[in-house]
């Protein structure tokens, strides 16, 4: 599949690198009033980042501080009230300065596994600014629409059938169907009189369209022999039961629009940009393994990147 339909997150890409429609409510009211323009939004006044939010135990507590206490706790936050978040944010970054001013009191801060974990959280942390600031961010948008046009030119054009269908428990029931519609009844009306197929006895066993692959074998194998407006002179067998099938259309899909995968595309750069300068960063880089099965297996997961 075209990584143009691969689903990413920008937020996934520190770690996981590491390791590897708006819709309008209808109007209710049918005599409501026009409604009016909304007063524009006051400009947010400019804040200083160095301006003190709180003080704790002598220690200053600034507004960057307290930038950086909303966005690493934002999730634990997401389901309170807007006006709350920042006094939430306030109230557990005092909360962690007091408890970390208590641990260092008590030398949990010398304590050999805390040391190994704050490396690494620093190296981590490192990994990610190196990801934001080597990669993401300079990423161009020249680049992306060379990449979605790399994806286009790479996907072959993909038939679709727009297909209607009658489904039956049986070939007798099936080959009846077949002789009616032979004398010239009208398929969509025998479809909304005997179909079992709930989805279609409202609609004349319409199924819309759809591509290769994405019905059963035998369905899709009949329906994209059938020519438009013909309809299956023998049943056809799934594991659903007995289907009669009739092609109203067919077409070659057409590929997205460029801005409808253009996130996507972004993606597949930020992830071959990051790949390559991790590749080239390990090749400049001395690295021992000694245990010769956990090597092998590195090795096989590297390659595979």
């Amino acid at each position: 599949m075209s990584l143009l339909f691969r689903r990413a997150s920008l937020a996934s890409l520190g770690l996981a690198f590491g390791l590897s429609a708006l819709s309008l409510s209808p109007l209710m009211a049918q005599e409501a009033a026009p409604a009016q323009p909304a007063a524009p939004a006051p400009a947010a006044k400019p804040v200083d980042p160095n301006a003190v939010v709180a003080t704790i135990n002598g220690q200053t507590l600034t507004e960057a501080d307290l930038g950086l206490a909303e966005g690493e706790l934002s999730q634990q936050f997401a389901q309170l009230p807007p006006e709350q978040r920042r006094a939430a944010a306030l109230s557990a970054a005092i909360e962690i300065r007091v408890m970390a001013a208590q641990a260092v009191t008590t030398g949990l801060d010398k304590d050999p596994d805390f040391q190994r974990r704050m490396a690494f959280l620093q190296q981590r942390a490192l990994h990610g600014e190196m990801v934001e600031k080597g990669v993401v961010d300079k990423v161009t948008d020249a680049e992306v629409r060379a990449r979605y046009d790399q994806e286009i030119a790479n996907t072959p054009p993909t038939n679709e059938v727009h297909a209607r269908h009658i489904l039956v428990k049986t070939k007798e029931e099936a080959d009846a169907i077949i002789k009616q519609l032979d004398g010239g009844a009208d398929f969509q009306k025998l479809a909304n009189e005997h179909t079992s197929d709930p989805s279609g006895k409202t609609s004349g066993g319409d199924l819309g369209w759809f591509g290769p692959g994405q019905m059963v074998p035998e369905f899709d194998k009949a329906a994209f022999a059938l020519a438009v407006g013909k309809y299956t002179e023998q049943p056809v067998q799934s594991q659903f039961g007995w289907h009669v099938i009739k092609v109203e259309d067919k077409r070659t899909k057409q590929p997205p629009a460029f801005d409808e995968v253009k996130d996507q595309a972004r993606q597949a750069v930020i992830r071959d940009k990051y790949f390559a300068l991790v590749k080239s960063l390990r090749a400049n880089a001395k690295v021992d393994i000694p245990d010769a099965n956990l090597k092998k297996t590195v090795d096989a997961l590297e390659s595979a990147k």
